[in-house]
């Protein structure tokens, strides 16, 4: 499992990085949020797929 953060669609609204800090964090620079690179760990795949589904715009993509 892998998650990716569509840059055009993230508002940078800061909901994925609180509830799975693990997985997602937002930039200083003003970036979108981002996603670590490798397979999700599975005692973390749980809180991504809830961030995932919490977003307000839809930017995250859990595969």
């Amino acid at each position: 499992m892998q998650a990716n953060v569509l840059d055009k669609a993230c508002i940078r609204c800061g909901l994925c990085p609180s509830i799975c800090p693990e997985v997602f964090h937002l930039p200083d620079t003003g970036e979108s949020a981002r996603a670590i690179t490798e397979e999700i760990p599975q005692e973390y795949q749980a809180d991504a797929q809830v961030a995932a589904d919490s977003c307000p715009t839809g930017a995250i993509v859990i595969r």
